[in-house]
């Protein structure tokens, strides 16, 4: 029945994209379908707490008036809805979302006044639902031009998104699968965006995070994968008396100024204690305490995988600690490990953490000749006994690439019993056939959740290994190395050793520029 749900929720939301197709490139369809979809959810929200409220007073008209008095006089957060619409219909039995839909002349300008008087009465919603111009042009052309946008409303007018119809993921499962059709359609990258689900799932089940915890994702996207944590955490507590479960409270940072919209739409969707920054995290992480960085008890991530714009200075600049004098920078060819070192220091004395990164991260520069700054940052991680297990993926689960990708599990407080060995998972047969993208299923997730919690062996998929044989091994961690899931299997996957061989070559690049500067300073 789920499944039926989100096909019929799919096939509205691309029925919403194709009615303005044309009017702008496929990846900004979503500029103009998501804050329509985030406000004809607030629309029905409010449409069914005003019915709440008619009930005791005698009418939708009676409710209006009742709902705006007190909301003038209680404030946001105190009132009896939980947003405040000044949307009324002429004839108040119609509801709040006619107000757009019924616009006829000048739609584009309409609907943006409209945003930003909900914006205006809604603190909270300043900066994320009126963000976009409805009304902007380009080279004196409308963007999207009224027929387009009277066409779209209307696709979207056709799904009601009260609370007893939608589950609350409404924008992040919209965002989700408009993500996931631009990369089909378009060949851009978008997975940085997007993690697909089932790996969020696994993320957020390992970590096992417990009511009140506190939750970061310094480069959140969407907040997917925070929110994953929460429903990870009340799936947990399930049965248990609700008042007694304290909610997580969720942190994130995005420097994409459209996508941390999106990321706030979903925190408010559902109703959860978020905190989103933006900004660029490696360089200014907004999250500080007394004039370091703050801590938190569980870190996730998907970082864009081999970031190549930071340099050695920020790195070397860094006044928060985050890249310990041992360990180095893992240089500019990619920032993965660049990436992990922050997570490892946003994380308090017994936090844990898991983050999702190219598969050679785990593997480059074991076996070469000369020192391999991604190597030595490795090694240091793995001689403070800071990476408690490794997930090698599937392949072709990721949109923007077809590399399995690894999850990379820290815990600053590992068990006496875990400690100096890393636990191996080689899930990369866990998966099925998909179009166009593989996907793990459900009984794939819960056998590899239930293995990386319980350090369960098994042949062909997982396995402890000593830090003396990882040593024996130049410090390669891939579990792909040490777990062969098939007889036939005796080589590494091509896919892993394409990225070494592609990371060699930038580092040969980069040792021959530095040369040619030095020579030509002293005159050769």
């Amino acid at each position: 029945m789920a499944k039926e749900k989100d096909k019929s929720l799919e096939a509205w939301i691309w029925d919403a994209a194709c009615s303005i197709r044309g009017a702008k490139d496929a990846a900004k369809y979503k500029d103009y379908i998501l804050p329509l979809i985030f406000t004809k959810r607030l629309c029905d929200v409010f449409d069914d707490e005003v019915d709440r409220i008619a009930k005791e007073v005698g009418s939708r008209k009676k409710a209006f008036q009742l709902t705006k008095a007190d909301w003038r006089k209680a404030g946001q957060g105190k009132a009896m809805v939980r947003f405040y619409l000044p949307l009324m219909p002429d004839d108040p039995e119609q509801p709040v979302w006619s107000v757009i839909r019924k616009l006829s002349d000048q739609i584009g300008e309409g609907v943006t006044t409209h945003m930003r008087a909900i914006a205006r009465e809604n603190p909270r919603l300043q900066g994320i639902i009126d963000c976009v111009d409805f009304n902007a042009t380009t080279h004196g052309q409308r963007d999207i031009d009224d027929d387009r946008l009277s066409n779209l409303i209307e696709a979207i007018s056709t799904k009601r998104l009260g609370l007893d119809d939608v589950e609350a993921d409404i924008i992040g499962k919209s965002y989700e699968y408009l993500i996931r059709k631009f990369a089909e359609g378009s060949g851009q990258s978008a997975g940085e965006f997007y993690t697909p689900p089932e790996v969020g799932t696994i993320m957020s089940k390992v970590l096992q995070p417990e009511p009140g915890m506190e939750i970061y994702d310094p480069c959140c996207g969407s907040g997917g994968l925070l929110i994953k944590c929460e429903i990870a955490m009340e799936e947990q507590t399930k049965g248990k008396k609700k008042r007694t479960v304290s909610p997580l409270k969720l942190f994130g940072q995005e420097y994409i100024a459209d996508t941390w919209a999106m990321a706030n739409m979903n925190m408010i969707i559902h109703d959860m204690e978020g905190e989103i920054e933006i900004g660029d995290t490696f360089k200014n992480p907004k999250f500080r305490k007394g004039g370091k960085l703050r801590t938190f008890d569980r870190v996730v991530a998907n970082p864009m995988w081999n970031q190549d714009w930071y340099t050695a200075a920020d790195y070397e600049n860094d006044e928060l600690d985050r890249f310990p004098a041992g360990a180095g920078f893992p240089g500019k060819s990619s920032a993965d490990w660049g990436w992990v070192q922050h997570m490892r220091a946003s994380l308090n004395a017994t936090g844990r953490a898991a983050v999702v990164l190219d598969t050679g991260a785990v593997s480059r520069g074991s076996g070469n000749a000369g020192i391999s700054k991604e190597k030595t940052v490795r090694q240091w991680f793995v001689d403070n006994d800071l990476i408690e297990s490794v997930l090698y993926l599937p392949d072709n689960l990721f949109y923007n690439t077809s590399a399995p990708g690894i999850v990379l599990f820290l815990n600053k407080a590992k068990p006496k019993d875990r400690q100096r060995k890393i636990f191996l998972v080689n899930a990369s047969q866990a998966f099925e056939k998909g179009d166009p993208k593989n996907f793990i299923p459900d009984t794939g997730i819960d056998r590899i959740v239930n293995t990386l919690i319980n350090w369960k062996e098994e042949e062909k998929l997982s396995r402890i290994v000593e830090h003396a044989e990882l040593k024996k091994n130049d410090y390669n961690i891939s579990p792909s190395r040490y777990i062969h899931t098939a007889d036939a299997e005796t080589y590494r996957p091509i896919a892993e050793i394409i990225a070494e061989l592609d990371a060699t070559e930038i580092e040969a690049r980069d040792v021959d520029n530095a040369l040619r500067t030095i020579l030509e300073k002293i005159g050769v």
